[in-house]
């Protein structure tokens, strides 16, 4: 696969604390260069990068990241901020303790609440697959797919485990085919994104696809 297929199933992603604006404005310049899908950046950077980029470029950000244990109340506010400042993606995390507690209703009602405060913006739904049973994710994909999200996602990256082969085949089939795969977390390579993309994801969060076509293009500069 051409890794100029692969860059456009990208989320080029900044989630680290202590990001800066320019770091930001980078990762902007490197996704638009490379017409990625989007950035995935944190909230407080949505309204700056709006500004940077316009209409280039599609700007995500993270809803009740990374734990996703704020009350649904806070997670509506704060998907409705980042809809104001400028986002066009919401990539958000659920209520794992109501997951273990098996709560499923409440469970619902929270990505209820968010899809309700991002209508009219594609939104992600994080369910952070490593600290979920098999009967948890399956039940997981049924849930999201009727609170009317447009994306399952496998991880924050911020947790014990990223993105793996079997979450991602596991979504895929679980999933109506009107709901999309997100891989996240530990796609470090381009034999990682062929194998999420043969398996079902048409999204990946990850910042390493960029800096892989970085280096190849160096690579060929200092070939000629």
């Amino acid at each position: 696969m051409d890794i100029k297929d692969i860059l456009k199933l990208c989320d080029h992603t900044l989630l680290r604390v202590d990001c800066t604006s320019d770091e930001i404005k980078k990762l902007c310049d490197q996704a638009v260069r490379y017409e990625c899908a989007s950035v995935c950046i944190p909230p407080c950077h949505v309204a700056g990068a709006k500004r940077y980029v316009g209409d280039k470029l599609k700007i995500c950000t993270v809803i009740g990241f990374p734990n996703g244990y704020m009350t649904t109340a806070a997670k509506a506010f704060e998907a409705s901020d980042a809809v104001k400042n400028g986002a066009d993606e919401i990539d958000m995390v659920i209520n794992l303790s109501m997951v273990k507690d098996g709560c499923w209703s409440d469970v619902a009602a929270d990505i209820k609440a968010v899809r309700a405060a991002c209508a009219g913006k594609v939104l992600k739904v994080i369910i952070e697959c490593c600290l979920l049973t098999e009967e948890e994710k399956i039940r997981l994909c049924a849930i999201v797919a009727e609170c009317g999200a447009d994306f399952i996602k496998t991880s924050t990256g911020f947790s014990k485990g990223g993105a793996t082969r079997a979450d991602v085949e596991l979504m895929r089939r679980y999933s109506p085919e009107y709901v999309q795969v997100k891989a996240a977390g530990g796609i470090s390579s381009i034999e990682d994104a062929e194998d999420f993309i043969a398996l079902g994801a048409t999204r990946l969060g990850t910042s390493r696809i960029v800096k892989l076509a970085i280096e190849l293009e160096k690579q060929g500069l200092s070939e000629n």
